[in-house]
């Protein structure tokens, strides 16, 4: 299994400066990993670095609380196509889910897959603060919506993700809608057995150390 492909190498903390994610992009270049995941306003600067290089660009919308319009999420998520992302992280209004306006959290996420097309569209749960019973309302939101994805968390919640949730999120979602696991992951091990309970993507800045086994400095 070639591991770097199932990687969206991430770099969206809030001291990250323009060399910081031109070095990022060189990393995921060298390392062959699927992609890289970057915030909005870097869009642009990722995809022209990364060039003709078969590396593709993620954008985070409504990162990371979830909880801007959904008028906002849809300007960021087109802006960000424009920009040149490939796929798109939106944050679902977690607040929405539990207050029971699932028609409302359903109508946000059709709305930006609407305005994003053919683009992958990835849905961040945000899984540490739900219910069982809320992470599956939210698979089955996402699946009815359209998305592409569902995804663990933005890796700024409470806990890393689990073997745990990913079996629990493939079993809702089946083959309906894909699994990408994002949160804590730091080794080998467990990007293994993320994918090999279901998950077929994992954002993570810890890349290299888990292709390579080496910690970075």
């Amino acid at each position: 299994m070639n591991l770097s492909q199932y990687i969206d190498h991430t770099l969206l903390t809030p001291t990250a400066t323009l060399n910081d994610i031109k070095k990022h992009c060189q990393e995921a270049i060298e390392h062959h990993f699927y992609a890289v995941c970057v915030n909005e306003c870097y869009v642009s600067l990722a995809r022209n670095y990364l060039g003709e290089y078969p590396v593709k660009v993620v954008a985070v919308v409504g990162f990371p609380l979830g909880a801007m319009s959904t008028n906002t999420k849809i300007a960021q998520a087109t802006y960000c196509i424009q920009q040149g992302a490939s796929e798109i992280d939106m944050v679902l209004n977690i607040g929405f889910l539990k207050s029971g306006l699932f028609d409302k959290v359903e109508e946000e996420i059709a709305s930006i897959k609407e305005a994003i097309g053919a683009h992958v569209l990835k849905v961040i749960l945000e899984v540490s603060y739900l219910t069982d019973q809320e992470k599956r309302q939210a698979t089955m939101l996402a699946i009815r919506a359209g998305a592409d994805f569902i995804k663990t968390s933005t890796g700024f919640g409470t806990v890393p993700v689990t073997l745990q949730d990913i079996t629990l999120l493939k079993e809702f979602a089946g083959t309906d809608i894909k699994i990408k696991a994002s949160g804590g992951i730091k080794d080998t091990q467990t990007a293994q057995q993320l994918i090999d309970a279901g998950a077929s993507r994992l954002g993570t800045s810890s890349g290299i150390n888990i292709i390579t086994h080496i910690q970075r400095s």
